[in-house]
């Protein structure tokens, strides 16, 4: 019972990151764009808790499909979200059974497509670009679709972020690693 109550509270804190990420761009279009780059330094914690606590086949998937459903509920997800999401979860846990389920090797490689979650929640600017502008002009602020097109037409500058997405990932999990050493300390 223990082990479920506290994965569902790791996917709560894995829908506040996505909360946070979605939330950003009220700063600005170009931190909701890019914010992904970022936010494995905060995921890295909740996917190496959630590893631990599922030893085995079920980290990714409980916690991208966890956000999956409540998307879908809420009118959230599109085409794009959910292949994008299918595609980085199927990865994580190809990779995390090839490299082994109980080992930090196993964990730390299946990281690295999870970490592109949040990228698959905003690439609809890029998939379906008439109507992610379209749903600004009516749920955003006056200009903001002005400010949206820019963000969208830097193709260079997005491929820039997806690859720095690599080494902040390998961050956010060596430093989870080094402050979760209880958790890691069982793993070989």
């Amino acid at each position: 019972m223990k082990t479920v109550f506290r994965t569902i509270l790791m996917a709560v804190a894995y829908l506040a990151t996505f909360i946070l990420g979605a939330t950003s761009g009220i700063i600005h279009p170009a931190c909701y764009a890019y914010i992904g780059a970022l936010l494995p330094l905060l995921t890295a914690f909740i996917y190496l808790y959630t590893c631990t606590l599922l030893p085995r086949f079920g980290a990714a998937t409980t916690l991208n499909g966890f956000i999956v459903v409540l998307f879908l509920i809420a009118g959230e997800a599109d085409v794009t979200f959910i292949i994008g999401m299918v595609a980085l979860t199927a990865l994580a846990e190809i990779i995390r059974k090839i490299k082994g389920y109980d080992t930090l090797k196993g964990i730390c490689w299946s990281f690295l497509p999870f970490a592109f979650s949040f990228f698959a929640y905003t690439a609809h600017w890029w998939t379906d670009t008439e109507d992610s502008l379209a749903a600004a002009i009516e749920e955003m602020p006056a200009g903001y679709d002005q400010l949206m097109q820019p963000v969208i037409d830097n193709i260079p500058l997005l491929i820039v972020v997806l690859v720095l997405t690599i080494p902040v990932a390998i961050l956010g999990m060596h430093i989870a690693m080094r402050t979760m050493k209880k958790q890691t300390i069982l793993l070989k």
